[in-house]
């Protein structure tokens, strides 16, 4: 291992069984990319909390018109 890397292991021994083991989630997860399924979830799962934020008056809309002009004005 790349002394680099050696020094990550040794600090990350050191830290409590939760802390590792949400590191080793991390990691693991890292070397398997989201299925197109999982993708597609959280974006659902993303829409419905935009929606409900919207609903809830979190935020406002802007008319779309309105954004393909502020766009336009930018090019």
């Amino acid at each position: 291992m790349l002394s680099k890397g050696t020094e990550i292991l040794k600090e990350a021994l050191s830290l409590p069984p939760s802390e590792r083991a949400e590191i080793a989630e991390h990691l693991l997860a890292s070397l398997d990319p989201p299925s197109q399924e999982a993708i597609d979830a959280l974006w659902a799962k993303e829409a419905e909390e935009r929606l409900d934020a919207f609903d809830r008056g979190e935020f406002k809309a802007i008319p779309a018109k309105q954004v393909f002009e502020q766009l336009d004005k930018k090019s």
